[in-house]
């Protein structure tokens, strides 16, 4: 099975148990968490850019949060860990970040934002959006290894973020707008990649194409 990187088989750590000699010690084998992680990544990031996009109402945006609560951040914080349990590194930072950014974005709204002046909200909201473009950055330099569809979803990903970012420190709506249009191309993106990847997990070969970059 491929996933969005290629996953070393993981080295059996556990402690043999002395049930006799030739006793072949148990494994547990672990699933590709990949498609469940993109799939919470697609549906919240489509849910807020529809709202950036003024394609539906602000006034859901209660709504937006609580999938960012447990979908977009919870469910993708824990399908992370389990990409680095499988070996998958890449994997294991992307999608446990952005579970993270999902918690901390849902915190910030709920909790924290109340406490700025008022004067200073955009200004705290562009620095929280520049910060993880900065990690996207980061992110779409370590992808050249994986695939055209991570690469183009992660590069999407990062205008989105300097769009909105800009967009919020400076008061901005049109590059709000816009960045809002990115997103839903990037939760396109996102729900492209988790659909190949469940689809050939259960038809046990590639369905859809992701063009891998990685040498062979």
């Amino acid at each position: 099975m491929s996933s969005i990187v290629e996953q070393p088989a993981y080295p059996d750590v556990g402690v043999r148990a002395e049930r006799g000699a030739g006793t072949a010690p148990k494994s547990i084998e672990w699933g590709n968490s990949g498609p469940l992680a993109l799939a919470a990544f697609a549906v919240t990031t489509f849910m807020l850019s529809m709202v950036n996009a003024k394609a539906v109402n602000a006034g859901v945006e209660p709504v937006v949060f609580g999938v960012a609560l447990m979908f977009g951040g919870l469910t993708q914080l824990i399908a992370g860990i389990i990409q680095f349990r499988t070996g998958n590194t890449f994997g294991g930072v992307l999608f446990s970040s952005f579970g993270a950014f999902w918690l901390s974005l849902f915190a910030i709204v709920q909790f924290y934002l109340k406490l700025v002046p008022p004067a200073q909200v955009g200004h705290a909201l562009g620095l929280f959006l520049y910060s993880f473009g900065i990690f996207t950055f980061v992110m779409l330099v370590a992808s050249f290894r994986t695939n055209v569809v991570v690469v183009v979803a992660l590069t999407t990903l990062l205008l989105t973020f300097i769009l909105l970012g800009a967009g919020n420190y400076g008061a901005h709506t049109t590059l709000i707008h816009w960045g809002g249009y990115l997103g839903l191309v990037t939760a396109g993106l996102a729900g492209y990649l988790a659909c190949a990847e469940v689809c050939e997990a259960s038809y046990g070969r590639p369905i859809l194409p992701l063009h891998s970059l990685a040498k062979r």
